[in-house]
């Protein structure tokens, strides 16, 4: 018998009590179809738009931004303004998905519904934050609509949740906040030797380096063949079919190297899109945020695919490899924030890349500089070695021991 259930056995004699999360929680909205029993009061926070939170985004800030996605900063009072909350909240986002987050201290909200806890002597809100995050996929069931999914309130405000005494709230708290610190810890470490391998790749393709190595200074239009894409939306996408990438996946799912598609469209559709070979790059130059716009993929796979609209398909002689890690640099970056333009939406014209100047060294350097990045972007991402094994591994164990303390 371990410590909870010693706890449980003797501070629960006749078991443990349920209630209704909207039992247990104010939230800051009153919703359409919950009973009155469990919204008898409504708490006010203040809310901002999601770009105005990005904007005042700073690196050593102490005011946390919380966000309905995975956007994970903060700021300073200077900048914050009339915008900061102070308390212990739980957060679903007002619409997407099922993100449930957890803070305490002072923030600035974007999207959000927020909740507190009704009676902090009876009911630890971290403790019912770690409950339903242990039943995000039910709640993520309760996340409807035909576009944007919203959350069905009346129905998460009905989920039961075990309510042990405080103090086994405590115990079970203390437990879990040791598994995600370990998981912060390695995440942090995973972190800096990405900045690390940033920093190394940045010197390795600088232009005095690649110049030293026999390298020299050319247009990208002078070693490459740049084409406009266009065509093919999400709603083209096949179960079966010619294998494409929409300009949205590369940087919302797919690395610098890929040699298989997630999605497919059919034939009739391929045949009016742009083609992609083997060493071929695929940039996005369309996006919502300058880091994202310019990302790109080198497709290393054996069959010809397609690519849609918003891109750049840029087709080389060189090593296709190294013109992707390239794209990924610095040094890369400082040109294409010159050539992009707009401002909700941003955007690179295909055309303006030929004039983006780029270090080409000879054939056997680049295969020399890819093998190195090769292996430190291994080291910094790959699911199966090192640190990302780590986090994975430790990610389950918390997911199990979790589900296992709150399953009463």
């Amino acid at each position: 018998m371990n410590k909870i259930e010693k706890m449980v056995k003797e501070l629960c004699p006749d078991g443990i009590e349920w209630k209704k999360l909207g039992e247990v929680t104010y939230w800051d909205k009153k919703f359409k179809d919950v009973d009155n029993i469990l919204q008898d009061k409504v708490v006010k926070f203040k809310h901002v738009e999601a770009q105005f939170l990005k904007s005042i985004a700073v690196s050593q800030g102490d005011i946390k931004l919380l966000s309905t996605g995975n956007f994970d900063g903060y700021t300073i009072r200077e900048a914050a303004g009339n915008n900061i909350n102070q308390g212990e909240v739980i957060t679903i986002p007002s619409g997407g998905s099922a993100n449930i987050k957890y803070y305490s201290g002072y923030f600035i909200d974007s999207g959000n519904l927020l909740g507190i806890s009704k009676d902090v002597k009876r009911y630890s809100l971290k403790y019912v934050y770690y409950f339903l995050q242990s039943k995000n996929s039910l709640i993520s069931s309760y996340f409807r609509g035909p576009n944007i999914k919203h959350p069905v309130m009346s129905a998460i405000l009905s989920i039961l949740i075990p309510v042990p005494p405080l103090a086994v709230q405590a115990e079970i708290v203390k437990i879990l906040d040791n598994f995600t610190e370990l998981q912060a810890e390695l995440q942090a470490e995973l972190q800096a030797r990405k900045k690390q391998y940033e920093y190394y790749r940045d010197n390795l393709l600088s232009f005095d380096n690649i110049l030293k190595r026999g390298g020299v200074v050319k247009k990208l239009g002078e070693v490459a063949n740049i084409i406009r894409g266009q065509g093919l939306s999400k709603s083209e996408f096949v179960e079966k079919g010619i294998p494409c990438i929409h300009y949205g996946q590369i940087y919302t799912y797919y690395k610098l190297n890929v040699d298989r598609t997630i999605s497919f469209t059919d034939n009739e559709i391929a045949s009016k899109l742009q083609k992609v070979y083997y060493n071929d790059i695929i940039m996005a130059v369309t996006s919502e945020n300058i880091d994202d716009v310019g990302k790109s993929v080198v497709w290393l796979g054996n069959e010809k695919i397609v690519t849609g609209g918003h891109t750049a398909i840029i087709k080389t002689k060189q090593n296709g490899k190294y013109i992707n890690y390239w794209f990924s640099s610095a040094h890369f970056r400082k040109q294409k924030i010159k050539i992009a333009h707009g401002t909700k939406v941003i955007e690179i014209t295909p055309n303006k890349l030929n004039n983006i100047l780029i270090p080409i060294p000879p054939l056997e350097v680049q295969e020399e500089i890819v093998n190195i990045l090769d292996n430190f972007e291994r080291m910094c991402n790959s699911l199966t070695e090192g640190l990302p094994s780590e986090i994975a591994a430790r990610k389950k164990q918390y997911e199990y021991y979790r589900d296992k303390l709150l399953s009463f």
